[in-house]
């Protein structure tokens, strides 16, 4: 019931939105330390794919974030197309990371494929976590009406490459520019009332990877 109340809300938000599959490789702890050479070569043929998923047009969008792991966009709506596609990655195939898959309704920013020259850039990159429990359940509506209206404040500073949302109870994503001031995301309404869990990274990715100049 929490996760169809969430869904009707959001759905409602991104009536206008448009989708792509977004895919995070969360960097693991819990994985054995391989031999240099061997890891060296899982990240070779990582690699390798990426550069053929991006000619075959499979793959728009692929950054790694500080710290370790990563995310992938792809050029589909369809979930079982990516997981299918995901599995000639030989670094996925070694279970190097553990792999999330969402539909992504973009909102802001457009994913784009990079012509070359490449140009890289750090961006921050937040995700939004929905909680949702018998304290909060019934002031998720207005919560998440306020923080959609935060965002559009946000997104008038001219700072912000990308936003979207994942269409259901996982939550939303907001990438900006530029130094991050953690006040403006700790006042987001839906934030500081416990709704919304923050989960910030530095994403290195192709600049215009988001239709940004």
């Amino acid at each position: 019931m929490k996760s169809f109340i969430l869904f009707l809300i959001l759905s409602s938000q991104c009536a206008f939105a448009q989708n792509l599959v977004l895919v995070f490789l969360h960097h693991r702890t819990d994985t054995a330390e391989l031999p240099k050479e061997q890891a060296d070569k899982i990240m070779e043929g990582h690699f390798a794919n990426i550069k053929k998923m991006t000619k075959e047009g499979k793959l728009l969008v692929a950054g790694p974030f500080e710290g370790g792991g990563g995310i992938f966009i792809f050029n589909s709506t369809s979930v079982e197309e990516v997981s299918n596609w995901l599995k000639t990655d030989p670094g996925i195939q070694a279970e190097r990371w553990k792999v999330e898959i969402q539909l992504y309704q973009w909102r802001v920013g457009q994913p784009k494929l990079v012509s070359e020259p490449i140009e890289m850039t750090l961006y921050n990159f937040i995700r939004y976590v929905p909680y949702i429990a018998k304290f909060n359940i019934n002031d998720v509506p207005e919560l998440l009406k306020k923080h959609d209206d935060y965002m559009k404040d946000i997104i008038k500073t001219g700072n912000v490459v990308a936003e979207g949302t994942f269409g259901d109870s996982e939550g939303s994503i907001l990438v900006i520019k530029g130094d991050l001031d953690q006040k403006v995301i700790d006042l987001d309404p839906a934030v500081r009332e416990g709704l919304l869990e923050i989960d910030i990274k530095v994403l290195y990715v192709a600049k215009g990877a988001f239709g940004e100049r």
